[in-house]
């Protein structure tokens, strides 16, 4: 690309570990996949501790069994492995997978998208949550709670993977990734591990816990589609945009996932500023 030149060499050292932890005969395990299992499972069981407190829910009315979760578990894999991998192929790379329609379900070679895996929960929550008569929103403000931890999981992955890697920099924290060219780039995969994962799962942690919004229907839920939001926007004028789209409308910063996240910084901001508390006969 011509508006990229050669960077000083002075960068850290990508660190020389395996995408696959363990391989037997064909089957391979790799860190992508564990993070996306270690994510769904956490998320299940977080949500779990927060529906048997009942400090957190109003009048100490438990919203939902446990029961529940254990169920909408698998309703919640299948909504992110179709939604993701469906987003993706839509959203970033359509022309290919016209061209090759087998490939769309060669999930093991790459290509999810948050964004659809969102829209793909989203819509097996709505599905659950009308079958055992649940508050959508209340379902939605649980799950929310735990899924940091396999966001940030999952960006680790792609560090390991040398996937994603952020734009060209000199910053004295620049990776030079073994698959990124002869240039020395920021680790755009970690910043959006540190603020998709950590921070924003801290965030709704004091959400829930000290401030008790989960009385508060759609809150939680609203804190975290904005908070992913505003930080994958941040992070995206650090991160390389994807080869097959490069930037968009002529400029050369904008990328798919600042539109995509736009959306989701407005839907957060409504649905915090409309949330209201509810009583306990509210929840029945």
């Amino acid at each position: 690309m011509s508006e990229y030149f050669l960077l000083p060499l002075a960068s850290l050292p990508f660190p020389n570990i395996d995408p696959v932890i363990v391989q037997i005969g064909p089957l391979a395990v790799h860190w992508y996949g564990v993070g996306y299992i270690v994510g769904i499972l956490f998320a299940w069981w977080y949500a779990k501790r927060l529906v048997t407190n009942a400090r957190l829910w109003p009048d100490g009315a438990l919203p939902m069994k446990p029961e529940d979760l254990d169920d909408f578990i698998v309703w919640a894999a299948i909504g992110v492995v179709v939604g993701g991998r469906a987003g993706y192929v839509l959203f970033y790379d359509l022309a290919r997978y016209i061209a090759h329609p087998l490939d769309i379900v060669a999930v093991w070679q790459g290509g999810m998208s948050f964004h659809g895996g969102l829209l793909g929960v989203i819509l097996a929550m709505t599905l659950f949550s009308f079958k055992r008569g649940i508050r959508t929103w209340t379902l939605f403000d649980v799950v929310s709670a735990g899924v940091p931890v396999g966001l940030g999981l999952v960006r680790v992955a792609n560090f390991i993977n040398s996937e994603l890697w952020g734009r060209p920099t000199d910053v004295p924290w620049a990776v030079e990734f073994p698959n990124g060219g002869p240039f020395s780039r920021h680790p755009s995969q970690l910043y959006e591990a540190l603020l998709e994962g950590l921070v924003l799962f801290l965030v709704l942690r004091f959400l829930t816990h000290s401030r008790l919004k989960l009385k508060t229907p759609r809150f939680v839920g609203g804190a975290f589609i904005c908070g992913y939001g505003l930080s994958r926007i941040f992070v995206e004028f650090f991160r390389e945009p994807d080869q097959q789209l490069g930037y968009l409308l002529g400029t050369n910063w904008l990328t798919m996932g600042m539109i995509l996240s736009t959306p989701m910084v407005l839907a957060g901001i409504w649905a915090m500023a409309t949330a209201r508390p509810v009583t306990q006969t509210q929840l029945a």
